[in-house]
């Protein structure tokens, strides 16, 4: 919850920087680096020392099992100690994208998954650390990708970094006005799915591990739609500010291409390929049966899901935060989790993805009829 709200954060960070770089304002960069830095900071500092004292607390409200509430809590205080690490690793990566520089990220993130991947065998097995090895090897190898991040930044000078001073007022404002609903669209997505996994509880241990499965490979098949939704995002921004909307709907339109093209391409290889990717975390029969069936139901519905990314990363480019906040919310609540109820009590466990998958499409037809008719090429977030 708390990294979904990071995430939410950023996107406020995308838009308001990608708008600054398209009016060529170097000024205003330079002052929202600085307001994003000294508020970011503060930020980290009082959550972490707030999960960090109650974390204990926070298990213990969760109904975590009692003989796992110190190792539990041990972990999530030492991720907590890490997060302001966390938040200036993934600002530096969102602010690069806004000024159109998508590759270098990419570097950081592979360090940083690398380190992780060497050091928490060696955390947890050889210093025979446990479960608190796996929190040090994340928070170590996202600290060392933040700090490599600082360094290259400050060197090429390409983040206009400065000692940080108090924000103004109307930037403190901004960043909040669309930083906060950008965080609560994360949560509300997150909240969603936890209640869609409610009604996947109710039909036992082999529907539980095997939609599990599924929802690994689900998180990285939906990596190309929300890495292009990033890139419209930064690209529309950019244009918005200077008003060249003749782009802005270039940008939508071959952001729509490529999400058709690559995602039934992906669809296509996980509707061939399901059974096989659902046995590489599943052993039992039951399980992968339905893994594999879920997978074979919701693969050509994952192109609009796709759309919805594409769509809403152009309207979020233009500030309109509060309004995509409500398109999630239809999204996840007026359609995901009522028609995964909905159709399971009448399909039985296979209605879980159809039901998902309907929703995926009247949600696109949601975010396409906002972009189309909606307000948001109305929203102005700097005066000309």
């Amino acid at each position: 919850t708390v990294l979904a709200f990071i995430i939410g954060i950023n996107n406020a960070t995308l838009t308001i920087l990608s708008q600054l770089k398209g009016r060529d304002d170097n000024q205003g960069l330079v002052n929202y680096v600085n307001a994003f830095v000294v508020i970011l900071s503060i930020f980290s500092v009082l959550l972490g020392l707030f999960g960090f004292l109650f974390s204990k607390n926070i298990l213990s409200f969760l109904n975590t099992p009692p003989e796992m509430l110190d190792e539990a809590s041990t972990y999530l205080q030492i991720n907590f100690l890490g997060i302001l690490l966390l938040m200036g690793y993934n600002f530096i990566g969102t602010a690069l994208r806004s000024l159109g520089d998508s590759k270098t990220p990419l570097r950081f993130v592979f360090i940083a998954v690398v380190l992780n991947t060497i050091l928490d065998p060696i955390f947890i097995a050889v210093f025979n650390w446990g479960i608190a090895g796996a929190a040090w090897a994340t928070i170590v190898s996202q600290g060392t990708a933040f700090l490599l991040a600082l360094i290259y930044t400050l060197r090429k000078k390409v983040i206009p970094f400065t000692v940080p001073k108090l924000p103004k007022k109307e930037e403190v404002w901004l960043i909040f006005k669309l930083g906060i609903p950008a965080g609560l669209q994360m949560m509300v997505i997150h909240a969603g799915v936890m209640a869609i996994l409610s009604v996947v509880n109710s039909f036992g241990g082999a529907v539980v591990a095997g939609y599990g499965a599924s929802q690994r490979i689900d998180s990285l098949i939906i990596l190309p739609a929300m890495a292009l939704g990033t890139a419209v995002n930064a690209m529309a921004g950019q244009n918005i500010a200077v008003n060249r909307w003749d782009r802005v709907r270039q940008i939508a339109i071959y952001g729509t291409i490529y999400n058709f093209v690559i995602m039934i391409i992906v669809a296509t290889v996980v509707f061939v390929l399901a059974n096989m990717l659902t046995k590489l975390f599943l052993n039992e029969a039951d399980a992968i049966q339905y893994g594999t069936d879920y997978l074979k139901i919701i693969a050509y519905f994952y192109p609009f899901i796709g759309l919805n990314f594409i769509l809403n990363g152009v309207v979020r480019g233009s500030g309109a935060m509060y309004q995509v906040l409500i398109l999630n919310i239809i999204s996840f609540w007026v359609l995901r989790y009522p028609l995964a109820y909905f159709c399971s009590s009448i399909m039985g466990a296979n209605g879980i993805p159809v039901g998902i998958g309907i929703s995926f499409l009247i949600s696109s037809i949601f975010a396409f009829s906002y972009f189309q008719w909606g307000g948001w090429k109305k929203k102005r977030l700097f005066s000309s």
